[in-house]
């Protein structure tokens, strides 16, 4: 699926079972917090603390939709289009780090 695709896909979503777009504020806080349910994941599932039990049902596929939901909601309701967006990101990471990495004696 395209991202322009999963943008249509949940601005339809949207209107039909969300009724409108939370205002830009709440979907910035829900975005927290969505990433935050990532964050414990991987602390305590790939990181050094320990795993409760009710953490272990957690699905960070899940969770990871989750984010990105509520990040195209933003990205809508702001009028961004994610896929020009993401390719001036990229073209931007590109021009600045084209050798920055590769020379980066810590990651050899």
């Amino acid at each position: 699926m395209k991202i322009s695709e999963a943008q249509q896909l949940v601005d339809e979503w949207i209107k039909k079972f969300g009724v409108r777009y939370f205002n830009e504020l709440t979907n910035t806080a829900v975005l927290m917090e969505e990433v935050g349910e990532v964050a414990r994941i991987m602390a305590r599932r790939y990181g050094e603390q320990s795993e409760k039990e009710n953490d272990k049902l957690k699905k960070l596929d899940d969770e990871l939709a989750d984010v990105l939901f509520v990040l195209i909601c933003i990205a809508n309701q702001t009028g961004i289009n994610l896929e020009t967006a993401l390719k001036h990101n990229l073209d931007k990471k590109t021009n600045r780090d084209s050798t920055r990495h590769l020379n980066n004696e810590k990651l050899k």
